[in-house]
């Protein structure tokens, strides 16, 4: 059943009525309680905007109201009657549908069929591919997006494989629509396309329950906000009412507190020496990605490296670490010159990277969490040409318990993690291989604030033992605060250096070639 899109003179009659309830919903995973008896609105045309650390219970709610599982108690109401939604199917059959906050494509087919699978349309003779494609062009239209239906998933880039999770959740055509971190990889500018596309969803009454770690980005697009912790929606609040340090309390309990432009600079000598680096896009038609850029490192410091999308970050700290060539340029580790080694070597040398997607290039699903964390040091465990699993496992537990993962064991399912605690073990398992040099891709992507402060601790107390950090981020205030220096990139360049002490948002943005007034609006700009 496809869901009927009202005329705007129909949605306004109906705006804000409840659609979808949750009433008294729990869920247990053996003796763990997920939920704790939520009770939960859904309103016509209106955005609720669900807060909560990792663990919190907000996406197990969402699985829940998608289809994906079933509560262990609890009743769900759609349009007032008691439902069950036996699968993810059956909810998209009555109109729900969800956009997951780990990517969930198939990366070996291309857009058209990753947006119809298990939805194809059909004729007498068979599946309309042309009509998907040219539903497929519609969408990426609609989202601003240059990607042909016949592009393979796997050579898209992060950001534009959201955009396809987006676009199959949009070809639905629900009443009723979740998004699970849905800018999570996004640019400031895809942001901005998709807050006018919910804009259009909401003013033709869809229902969006919006969940999100970037805090600012949520509360400019909600019109209600409710406030998870421990499995219990703990506190609500309507959108006039909805301030940064309200959400932030109500999360974790207390006021936001990892600020570290104040921690100690004692720096040692240079680590990591870059010197006219030029990297070529290999998708780009040979371009050059990273354009020339030069940058020293030292032992005990934190460099943060900002940027927009297409600035060059991530090709940067994939040639570093040995994914891609250098064109031109080179870089040393101490007094050795990276070029002739491989990825393994260069961890080895003591050089490592935590890349962006954690779930493709950081972790083997099917691994246990032990498993994951010393993949990459696993040689250092050699003894007379086997494996010390003693020497092994002393090193697990010590990570575990360094990094702080909350987990029921080493040999628990990577999976059964929380997106921060995933994180940690990919940090962790780079740790264990004691590098001079540690590099991050957005290593906070995904994960909330909680989180976020722990990681940063854990960085700037290895940076105190003389690691030298280097992290790629898109987040202004994460620069600002979780830095010792910020370098900011621009179209494969570095553009300035900031003291975060000294420095304001507005003059980083500004470095960055983005003023922040075409980034964040209000929800009554968006609407006009």
């Amino acid at each position: 059943m496809t869901a009927v899109t009202e005329t705007p003179t129909e949605a306004a009659a109906h705006e804000g009525d409840v659609v979808l309830r949750a009433v008294d919903i729990t869920k247990t995973y053996g003796v763990t309680r997920a939920l704790k008896g939520v009770n939960f609105d859904v309103r016509r045309g209106k955005v609720t905007v669900l807060f909560g650390e990792n663990g919190a219970g907000k996406s197990t709610l969402m699985k829940i109201l998608s289809g994906v599982e079933q509560p262990t108690g609890g009743v769900l109401e759609l349009d007032g009657e008691p439902v069950t939604l036996a699968s993810t199917t059956d909810a998209v059959d009555r109109g729900i549908a969800i956009i997951h906050q780990e990517l969930n494509l198939c990366p070996n087919l291309n857009v058209r069929d990753n947006i119809f699978i298990g939805r194809e349309l059909r004729t007498a003779r068979g599946i309309d591919y042309g009509r998907e494609a040219e539903i497929t062009r519609g969408l990426m239209a609609r989202l601003e997006e240059e990607i042909s239906p016949d592009t393979l998933v796997a050579d898209l880039r992060l950001g534009q494989q959201q955009i396809v999770e987006i676009a199959r959740a949009l070809a639905a055509d629900a009443r009723i629509l979740i998004m699970d971190e849905p800018t999570s990889a996004l640019s400031s500018a895809e942001v901005e396309v998709l807050f006018k596309v919910i804009d259009d969803l909401t003013a033709s009454g869809v229902a969006i329950v919006y969940i999100s770690h970037h805090l600012e980005e949520a509360i400019e697009v909600a019109d209600h906000a409710v406030v998870f912790r421990d499995g219990d929606l703990v506190a609500d609040r309507d959108a006039e009412g909805l301030t940064l340090p309200w959400v932030v309390s109500a999360m974790v309990g207390r006021e936001a507190d990892y600020d570290f432009r104040d921690a100690s600079r004692d720096y040692g000598d240079v680590a990591l020496r870059i010197e006219d680096v030029r990297v070529v896009d290999q998708e780009g038609g040979g371009r050059l990605a990273v354009d020339g850029v030069s940058l020293d490192v030292r032992e005990g410091e934190i460099v943060a490296l900002y940027g927009l999308m297409g600035a060059g970050r991530t090709e940067l700290m994939e040639a570093l670490s040995g994914r891609e060539p250098f064109a031109t340029g080179r870089a040393l580790l101490g007094d050795t010159d990276l070029a002739p080694y491989s990825i393994q070597q260069r961890i080895e040398l003591g050089i490592g990277l935590v890349p962006e997607d954690r779930q493709r290039d950081g972790l083997v699903q099917l691994m246990t969490v032990g498993q994951n964390l010393s993949l990459a040091s696993l040689l250092g465990s050699v003894r007379r040409g086997l494996v010390s699993r003693k020497h092994e496992r002393g090193g697990i537990e010590d990570q575990i318990r360094d990094v702080r993962v909350k987990t029921a064991g080493p040999e628990a399912l990577i999976t059964s993690l929380s997106g921060g605690n995933q994180q940690k073990v990919v940090i962790g398992k780079m740790l264990l291989t004691d590098p001079r040099v540690l590099l991050l891709d957005e290593p906070t992507r995904g994960i909330d604030v909680g989180a976020k402060g722990e990681i940063f601790s854990l960085l700037f107390r290895e940076a105190a033992r003389g690691l030298a950090v280097l992290y790629v981020t898109s987040e202004i205030g994460e620069a600002l605060s979780a830095a010792h220096r910020v370098v900011v990139m621009s179209k494969g360049r570095v553009v300035r250096e900031f003291d975060p002490r000294t420095c304001t948002r507005e003059e980083v943005m500004a470095a960055a070639g983005e003023t922040g007034a075409d980034v964040h609006h209000t929800k009554e700009q968006h609407r006009e």
